[in-house]
């Protein structure tokens, strides 16, 4: 298995360095590239610890997974976990798939699957946590996920305590950046996928 989905990071270093507001933070805790307002810059990229926002060869615009935002918008379950013949990609309450999650690797870790780990669920972790988290058989790296990702902008964002440049407002339009706005809320609908079958 190898993850290439964007995490929906708590603490997401793209919305940090987006100089357009291309990215920004939707309803759900989703994060969200507006390829209108991309200008291709590329910023976003190196910024991701996963390395999943791309660049579309034909515009030069960064895209990247939306968790499914307008299937979300209409009710909808995101693609992935609609298409998932094993389950192995839930979608729902996120107290919920933690404690499903939490289960499971109970379950593995008493029969022996000692590596067995969640990971992106810890909201202690380099980002905060992530909307998207994983029951993993092995260390990170065997799937190709850092082992301790962290926000990339952590040292150079700013903070309200201490004197330093602002974003500019862009006029309540949509893909206003970070704008203040929280990282995913309490209860919000996560999804969770596992590196085997249940």
């Amino acid at each position: 298995m190898s993850s290439d989905v964007c995490k929906h990071c708590t603490h997401a270093a793209c919305l940090d360095v987006c100089p357009t507001g291309s990215l920004f933070r939707t309803e759900f805790g989703t994060v969200v590239v507006q390829d209108d307002i991309c200008n291709g810059c590329g910023y976003c990229v190196p910024a991701c610890p996963y390395g999943v926002i791309d660049i579309r060869p034909e515009d030069g615009r960064a895209f990247k997974c939306t968790l499914c935002y307008d299937r979300l918008g209409a009710g909808l379950e995101p693609a992935c976990a609609k298409a998932c013949p094993t389950d192995s990609i839930q979608f729902g309450p996120v107290d919920e798939l933690c404690n499903r999650a939490q289960q499971r690797l109970s379950q593995l870790q008493a029969e022996g699957v000692e590596k067995a780990q969640l990971y992106g669920a810890d909201p202690t972790d380099g980002v905060g946590g992530n909307g998207a988290f994983f029951l993993l058989l092995d260390e990170p790296e065997v799937y190709g996920l850092p082992p301790d990702p962290i926000v990339t902008t952590r040292d150079h964002r700013h903070r309200p305590d201490q004197p330093g440049p602002h974003r500019p407002d862009r006029g309540g339009r949509r893909g206003a950046g970070r704008g203040g706005m929280p990282g995913p809320r309490p209860g919000v609908a996560r999804r969770v996928s596992c590196a085997c079958c249940g």
